[in-house]
């Protein structure tokens, strides 16, 4: 037993090292795109991140980063993450080992054969899962997935030690260590509950007779284990808090925070009283279920870093949780919404025309030293006709959600009357049961979820994301015939679709060798039923029971693989159990230890061994900077003391990171579009932060507070004759209490009496600050105008605009990052000035091409300095770098600038400058960066134009052998795939980038080229209507 002891440590630790070099080597240096920059910050200085928050991660984050300087903070935060992934592999390894002993013998005397099988299981099965695409990939950055799944392993592991031990004296410290690790875990992530299911039947199996019965029972209590904890203690210990709250502040007249310290040490009072009591009684199962509560609750604790360090303001507080009210919010993420999950209304459900709307929730805010009810949220109420159990088609966020729902659902729907507010009857159409479950399937289940296990154990076709369609985002196998029979030939594929690093194929071996463990499990009597029950149940809570609970909605901003990491967890120890399969299985022809040697050796190279050859290229981010110096990129496009407009996660998280950590261009403000809509997001905007004063927001916050002034509807009143109003007087009529203000018909809504804003531009300011250049000045306008007529109405964040503009009188720059959408633009497109990556919003007005993604005029000079010499990009260009589609996309923005920028410097006659700029765009993005498009095609032009005629020859047939070879592969499938909707736009697509080859060719005297591009148009038509 102690030999076994002795190999099953030192291997443990083996598989600890091996996963740990292997995550150092490939982790990003870095901050990387979506959540990393943000969490990377709330750990350096403690700042407050998104809901619901993850405190832990940011104390241990902070640890990290004490071992470096401000430059090295990223990395130090992303090495947690890989030493939290490689003991997540130690843990792993030994809860195989764990069950794979049970399997071979029950008996302390284990034999050489034996343990060389055991070991074999628990290494190959770590290993599987430290290559997996899913874990690598959490792995190397700093988010907060790695150290969750360190938490779960750690309770399951927890688990299975408490059952070698459960009939000794204190065995139930193993349960109070598992409920403080749950506790601590909901200061990373939610998911690590999922495990508890697991864990009750673990100790049912160990402490009770198994019967149906108690399967059932033990069912009921695991699920009632894990809403007590997620409805209960986590949000219950707060809401009692705001009660106290609530009491000592409004009722006693007592300062802020006063009840919840009250509360707190009442809490404490009366559990440590709790204890003691069943303690002195001999009470023994009470007092593990207080003392479970008890540890719970002080891994929870962490959140009151939360409120103590919102009360602070850091400039990154967001939702502002200083208080138990705002805490609450803050924990059930309310920012996010509400999703239907049982019951409630599909996608085009209308509102119950006799009641539109119920009123929900009450909103408290500090006012005059009470809690005061400044708002109560609104909640739809739709009619109850249009309602279904289970509904899966439920989100209105966008317009292209109801198409996605009826592609994939193939809706029909039945024809159901309904009469609307206005009195007149209309036909509105409900999906079927049926056709909601057919959307789970397919979508939810096998789209959101069986894609991404088949990914981890199968194969992966690209990195790209996929919406469905046939050439991305798919599994593969690398078995050609079954890989053709659903997605087409994949032998001859072209350059743009088999260069990609992404690709990655195992031959359906893992997930042989985990189903055959699965069933050897299962076959191995009642302790193997027992085991297959417990890692089933952590397979299923942390995959399936996930699909079901977020009910996801069509075309998800990401892929989602990342938040089923426990499933693949669960699988990769029936992976592991497979080995002992085939060791037994070998047993029959061969000696016990030769078998055994021989299944471990040859699953490790044909399971871990395969994965690890194939995923290397695509999750080594060693030596990769983009997202760091991207986030720079913007901010050094700002001339100082600025405000740049921000919208989404890539374009606002590299920012935050780059002035929180590494203190760049801390003078100018990061403005979120998307946070701009709420009212502590504004009042921190009002705030000065570091070198950037407070940005000039005239309106006082009970004027923008939640609820008041959401939407501002716009109107041409008759009453007033002239064309427009003033931006400043239309902020005025806004903010006016007056009644006469209102409109009285919408529950006194906020309105704006004319569609068409002018602002008179004091030309004398403009000089003043620099606005624009000396040689511009005779093209400032004497007013600009806001056209608002394609609208009804504005959003909170776009009326903080128009207050900004109004008030700043020019003396801030004022940008819109090139990454937000046109919908934000509130129409001064035409006033745009491209100056890197941003616009600066000028008083001169240009011709804007929205068509070709080209808004207002182009500032040559400063542009050409930004993007020749200042700004940084990341080594993207490397060959030995893996760029991944994030930072292709953001490739896609740039080429358009180059392209801008080298047309504006044509239109100026520097053609050698144009040349200059044209080569640096191909030199940073060729092919295998990111796939050419419209703009590397007129970038190719570009080059004529400039006189560069070879080089713009030359750019030209490598454009056209790229799109001819794409369009020849898509014709050349079978008709049944070129029919398919997906296939049928990737032909359109590439058809129009020919044509547009062929114009550019004939424009610029290249017959040759031209005549090939109307061949290989006109090739894959006849192909195409064979």
């Amino acid at each position: 037993m102690k030999k076994y002891q002795l190999y099953n440590n030192v291997t443990g630790w083996v598989a600890f090292l091996i996963s740990a070099v292997v995550y150092l080597l490939t982790i990003e240096p870095t901050a990387s795109f979506w959540d990393c920059g943000e969490f990377i910050t709330t750990s350096y200085k403690f700042e407050v991140g998104h809901p619901p928050g993850a405190p832990l991660f940011m104390i241990v984050g902070r640890i990290f980063t004490l071992f470096s300087g401000p430059s090295g903070a990223a990395l130090m935060v992303n090495i947690m993450s890989a030493l939290a992934s490689a003991f997540t592999i130690m843990f792993l390894f030994w809860t195989i080992t764990h069950l794979a002993r049970k399997l071979v013998t029950d008996s302390n005397n284990l034999s050489t054969g034996q343990i060389i099988a055991i070991m074999a299981s628990g290494f190959v099965g770590a290993l599987a899962y430290t290559f997996s695409d899913t874990f690598w990939f959490s792995a190397v950055e700093g988010e907060v997935y790695a150290s969750s799944s360190l938490m779960t392993a750690v309770v399951f592991w927890a688990i299975l030690k408490w059952e070698n031990v459960a009939d000794e004296p204190h065995a139930n410290r193993w349960l109070i260590f598992i409920a403080y690790i749950v506790g601590l875990s909901v200061g990373v992530h939610l998911l690590n509950l999922l495990a508890i299911p697991a864990i009750v039947f673990v100790y049912y199996f160990k402490k009770y007779e198994v019967t149906r019965k108690g399967i059932l029972v033990a069912l009921a209590v695991s699920f009632g284990l894990l809403g007590i904890i997620m409805y209960g203690i986590i949000p219950g210990v707060v809401i009692l808090g705001s009660w106290f709250e609530l009491l000592f502040v409004n009722g006693l007249g007592l300062p802020f925070h006063s009840g919840l310290m009250f509360y707190i040490a009442a809490l404490i009072g009366g559990i440590s009283y709790g204890i003691w009591f069943t303690l002195k009684k001999n009470m023994v199962i009470w007092n593990t279920i207080l003392a479970g509560i008890t540890v719970i609750l002080i891994g929870y604790s962490s959140f009151a870093l939360i409120i103590i360090r919102s009360s602070a303001q850091p400039p990154m507080d967001q939702n502002s949780p200083n208080n138990a009210f705002a805490l609450l919010s803050y924990l059930n993420r309310e920012q996010y919404g509400q999703r239907p999950l049982v019951y409630g209304q599909y996608y085009d459900s209308p509102l119950n025309p006799r009641e539109r709307y119920k009123e929900g929730k009450a909103v408290y805010t500090q006012i005059d030293g009470k809690y005061k009810i400044t708002h109560r949220q609104v909640v739809p109420n739709y009619d109850d006709k249009f309602n279904m159990l289970f509904p899966r088609m439920w989100s209105t966020m966008e317009d292209s959600h109801a198409d996605d729902y009826r592609e994939w659902g193939e809706i029909k729907g039945s024809r159901i009357q309904h009469l609307n507010e206005e009195g007149k009857t209309e036909t509105i159409i409900k999906p079927t049961f049926v056709e909601n479950m057919r959307f789970f399937f397919r979508y939810q289940v096998n789209h959101m979820y069986w894609r991404y296990f088949m990914w981890n154990f199968v194969g992966r076709q690209n990195d790209v994301q996929s919406h469905g369609s046939l050439i991305n985002g798919n599994w593969i196998s690398g078995i050609n015939f079954i890989d053709e029979a659903r997605l087409g030939d994949q032998q001859n594929l072209p350059k743009s679709l088999a260069g990609n690093k992404g690709r990655n194929t195992y031959y359906f071996l893992p997930l042989l060798l985990g189903l055959a463990g699965l069933f050897y499990q299962y076959y191995k009597g009642n302790e193997g039923k027992k085991g297959v029950w417990v890692v089933f149940l952590m397979f299923f809570m942390t995959g399936l029971a996930i699909v079901i609970y977020l009910n996801q909605y069509p075309h998800q901003p990401r892929e989602r693989d990342y938040a089923y990491a426990g499933s693949f967890y669960a699988f990769a120890i029936w992976i592991g159990l497979g080995v002992l399969a085939l060791a037994e299985g070998l047993k029959k022809f061969m000696p016990e230890t030769v078998s055994a040697g021989i299944a471990g050796v040859l699953t490790l190279v044909l399971v871990p061994g395969i994965m690890a050859a194939e995923n290397w290229d695509d999750h080594d981010r060693s030596g990769r900077y983009t997202a760091r110096d991207f986030g720079a990129n913007y901010l050094e496009t700002c001339k100082p003391n600025a405000i740049i407009f921000t919208n989404g996660d890539n374009d606002t998280f590299p920012l935050w990171y780059n002035q929180e950590v590494e203190g760049v261009r801390t003078d100018t403000r990061v403005c979120n579009l998307s946070y701009l809509q709420t009212d502590w997001y504004i009042d921190q905007m009002r705030r000065k932060a570091y070198n950037s004063e407070p940005v000039p927001v005239s309106m006082t916050p009970e004027k923008y507070r939640q609820g008041s002034r959401d939407i501002i509807y716009l109107l041409d009143n008759p009453r007033i004759s002239r064309p427009t109003i003033g931006s400043k007087e239309a902020i005025n009529f806004v903010v006016d209490d007056n009644p006469a203000t209102k409109l009285q018909q919408a529950d006194n809504a906020a309105y704006i009496p004319k569609k068409i804003l002018s602002f008179k531009i004091d030309k004398e300011a403009v000089i003043r600050n620099k606005v624009v250049r000396p040689e511009d000045y005779d093209k400032i306008v004497d007013t600009m105008f806001i056209d608002l007529r394609d609208r009804n109405y504005i959003s909170k964040d776009e009326l903080v605009i128009l207050d900004m503009l109004a008030t700043n009188n020019w003396e801030r720059p004022i940008y819109w990052a090139i990454t937000v959408g046109r919908d934000k633009y509130l129409n001064l497109n035409d006033y745009f000035q491209l100056e890197g990556f941003a616009y600066r919003l000028v008083p001169i007005k240009a011709q804007s091409q929205p068509d070709r993604l080209a808004f207002g005029s182009v500032a040559s000079d400063i542009m050409y300095d930004n993007m020749m010499n200042k700004f940084k990009w990341g080594n993207i260009n490397d060959p030995n770098i893996y760029v991944d589609e994030n930072n292709a996309r953001m490739m896609t923005n740039v080429t358009n600038s180059f392209n801008r920028l080298s047309g504006q410097l044509i239109a100026e006659g520097k053609m050698d400058s144009a040349i200059a700029v044209i080569d640096r765009c191909y030199e940073l993005n060729p092919t295998y960066v990111s796939a050419p498009g419209y703009f590397t095609i007129e970038l190719a032009g570009n080059y004529f134009k400039a006189g560069a005629v070879e080089k713009g020859k030359k750019a030209l047939e490598d454009l056209n052998n790229w799109f001819n070879d794409d369009l020849s592969y898509y014709v050349s499938l079978d008709r049944k795939f070129v029919m398919s909707k997906s296939i049928q736009e990737e032909i359109q697509r590439t058809l129009f980038f020919l044509q547009l080859i062929q114009r550019t060719a004939q424009t610029n005297g290249q017959d040759e080229i031209a005549k090939k591009a109307e061949a290989a148009m006109q090739q894959g038509l006849s192909k195409l209507n064979m």
